[in-house]
């Protein structure tokens, strides 16, 4: 119904234009930038970056504002501009909900991002900028304000002393901190260990399989091949 009033109050747009607005503001891509806003949100580590739904989305918004204007600009129905406008919102919302929190999850695991080639693969390039950008500035902040004023063993921005064998001072993702997953696809056997499907399989008893519609909290590291092939959403 909202569409055919939508329809009805843009009279004087051609087929084509509404025929092309509608095709953008496909309820799949909403729902799909839905998803990888949620999905980003609740796992423990940075996921690949959704360039294509990044760039329909843009695409999408642009489009609906220059209809909102027109519609301003010719004084259509305050009611079909309004739901419009509200088309508009919800799509910056979900858009800049998901580039943020990404960005949050960037300052948070920067160090370790960028010395991870399966991590900083997964960042846009205005990602690896903003990275490589923080990880200088927070660098020259503790070398000029703490590092300088401590020995020589204790002045390593990754590690506690120069003794250390690994970077002990960089967080990590905690991929076995606990998430809520709802099955898309049907998943490949999931061990609760986090191991791979192997030839003793039917001899294990700590295996389940989801199916579409499941709902399961469990630790997200046995998750994370099912939520990279879309097989798993997280909530």
């Amino acid at each position: 119904m909202e569409r055919d009033l939508m329809a009805s109050g843009a009279g004087e747009w051609s087929t084509a234009q509404m025929d092309d607005y509608e095709t953008l503001i496909s309820t799949t891509d909403v729902e799909l930038l839905k998803r990888a806003w949620r999905n980003e949100k609740a796992a423990p580590e940075i996921l690949p970056f959704e360039e294509a739904l990044v760039k329909r989305a843009k695409e999408q918004i642009q489009l609906m504002e220059e209809t909102v204007d027109e519609f301003a600009e010719t004084g259509h129905d305050p009611l079909i501009a309004s739901l419009y406008q509200m088309d508009l919102d919800r799509a910056q919302f979900l858009l800049r909900s998901y580039l943020r929190v990404r960005l949050q999850k960037i300052e948070k695991l920067m160090f370790y991002i960028w010395k991870s080639d399966t991590y900083h693969h997964r960042l846009s390039t205005e990602e690896e900028k903003f990275a490589e950008r923080c990880i200088r500035d927070i660098g020259k902040h503790l070398e000029e304000t703490v590092l300088s004023k401590l020995p020589d063993n204790y002045q390593s921005l990754l590690k506690q002393s120069i003794i250390s064998e690994e970077d002990d001072m960089v967080p990590e993702p905690q991929l076995d901190t606990f998430v809520v997953a709802k099955c898309q696809r049907a998943t490949r056997p999931l061990f609760l260990d986090g191991s791979r499907q192997s030839a003793g399989f039917d001899n294990r008893d700590d295996h389940f399989q989801m199916v579409p519609g499941d709902l399961c909290i469990l630790r997200y590291r046995p998750f994370q091949e099912e939520l990279m092939s879309g097989n798993i959403s997280l909530v």
